[in-house]
């Protein structure tokens, strides 16, 4: 047998020619319409999660002080999705996925999880510039892969171990500035706990994902539009459930008009924070979910590398959050370790394609 003659190797504008190719293709592959949902729920994500991250620092640096009421609001609107989702029934003809036991105690399991996570999170927008929170929450990117890796079989190559790697390196950079960016009424101890809250919110965020994943594939075995957004709905509802309970218990909603009365800017602009805190959140999850469906978790992936520098730059400009050079060196290596888990997630899902 005659050996085969090695290919020559591709070009630089052969492979940009080939990538132009394939995204016409992709264009002409969906109706218009379909690519208007996806702009607008790409703008969702990056508009509306920036700016729920920014109005919680604006609720603690204002005269805000709970963090239960930060975490009930981040869940306060699940009522919107459900209006969303209740006349896809109708437009797409389908019926609700019926609830058996296992269904139900997933969506409660995950409800308190989301309820726990949304806790952490709170804490870190408590103790840590908007900027620095958002780059550290970054690194629920780290979790997703591992815990994707370990319950959903979902596949490691090289690229993703080295974004890992990249992105931990990142955090590292950040835990050596601590002093450049800590607020003045903020305590050592404080801001450590705020860190580390942090950090394990986005491993708990990483496990949700996982966990919500592992639920398609085990329980629901189909990923439709309405399906995705049931499952929204649920995981809100009981995470709502289980943060009012929290409320009542720390008695945070009879201290919501003391809070009021002190807040900067009055008692309209406490419940302004409030009330867009609610919708902004709620936004950037119909966002996310909407383009989890309309395209990939890769395009999600990209949209999240977009917006931690949204964040952080949006944080520096309106709020003067502090930005050393340690910290702009954690977001440009953040931005690269997040290319690097792009890459490796598009080669995997290449791969998976071809086989």
């Amino acid at each position: 047998m005659e050996e085969e003659s090695p290919k020559p190797p591709v070009s630089l504008w052969g492979r940009v020619s080939a990538l132009e190719t394939r995204a016409r293709e992709a264009y002409k592959s969906k109706p218009i319409s379909h690519w208007i949902l996806l702009v607008l729920s790409s703008g969702g994500m990056l508009i509306a999660f920036p700016a729920s991250s920014l109005l919680s620092r604006v609720y603690y640096a204002n005269g805000g002080t709970s963090k239960w009421i930060i975490s009930w609001v981040a869940v306060a609107g699940w009522p919107l999705i459900a209006l969303i989702l209740l006349p896809t029934y109708f437009v797409c003809k389908t019926t609700p996925t019926p609830l058996n036991l296992k269904l139900t105690v997933s969506y409660i399991v995950l409800g308190l999880l989301s309820a726990a996570d949304n806790l952490m999170y709170a804490y870190a927008y408590a103790y840590l510039p908007a900027s620095t929170a958002s780059l550290l929450a970054s690194s629920s990117l780290v979790f997703s892969a591992l815990f994707g890796h370990l319950l959903v079989n979902n596949k490691l190559n090289a690229a993703i171990v080295n974004a890992i790697f990249i992105i931990t390196a990142a955090m590292t950079i950040i835990a050596l500035d601590s002093d450049s960016d800590r607020y003045g009424n903020v305590t050592d101890k404080q801001y450590i706990l705020g860190f580390v809250w942090d950090i394990l919110g986005s491993a708990l965020h990483g496990l949700i994902f996982a966990l919500s994943e592992l639920v398609f594939v085990k329980l629901l075995g189909r990923r439709s539009f309405h399906v995705v957004l049931e499952q929204q709905v649920m995981v809100s509802f009981f995470a709502f459930v289980f943060t009012t309970i929290g409320v009542i218990v720390n008695k945070d909603f009879q201290g919501m008009k003391n809070e009021a009365g002190i807040f900067k800017g009055g008692k309209s602009a406490y419940y302004l924070v409030l009330i867009w805190s609610v919708i902004s959140f709620q936004l950037g999850v119909l966002g996310a979910t909407a383009v989890l469906f309309l395209s990939s978790t890769v395009l999600a992936g990209v949209l999240n590398a977009v917006r931690v520098p949204l964040t952080s730059i949006a944080a520096v400009i309106l709020l003067k959050d502090p930005m050393s050079g340690l910290k702009i060196l954690s977001l440009i290596v953040t931005f690269w370790g997040f290319g690097c888990y792009i890459y490796g997630s598009s080669s995997a899902s290449s791969s998976r394609d071809s086989s």
